[in-house]
């Protein structure tokens, strides 16, 4: 599901990323707000966000996520490279053992078909938490 397109939203760091992640968030209704989402944001060459999608809903505290689906949209939209996103609405901002792995999978994919993963964002109602700006190697 498409929820942004076009854009003149630049990523080269990660707060205006988190910042429409979680105004988009508080739009939905309270139930939903429950669930993870799992989002991949699609950058130009020049770091310029081409659209958002949410690629997952999941449960409380788990998002069924796979390289195939957050990558399909990366490649038919010629995508130079993703930022990965989801919400935690648990609160907490450190990632889990299943976001640590299952940004490794994405970032190797990615490496194999040549679009870049630049970052991970955590969201919460009160802050983000970023894989870049933490020092985690990606």
């Amino acid at each position: 599901m498409i929820i942004l397109k076009d854009k003149a939203i630049e990523a080269t760091n990660p707060q205006p990323v988190a910042a429409i992640l979680q105004e988009w968030l508080a739009t939905v209704d309270d139930t939903d707000r429950l669930k993870e989402h799992f989002f991949v944001v699609l950058l130009d060459a020049r770091m310029r966000v081409k659209l958002v999608d949410v690629v997952s809903v999941g449960t409380l505290n788990a998002s069924l996520v796979h390289p195939r689906e957050v990558f399909i949209r990366a490649i038919t939209a010629a995508a130079n490279s993703i930022i990965i996103a989801h919400n935690h609405p648990s609160d907490m901002r450190e990632p889990s053992d299943a976001d640590l792995s299952i940004t490794r999978r994405l970032k190797e994919t990615g490496a194999i078909i040549g679009i870049d993963l630049v970052d991970h964002l955590i969201l919460t109602t009160s802050g983000y938490y970023s894989f870049v700006e933490n020092g985690n190697a990606l």
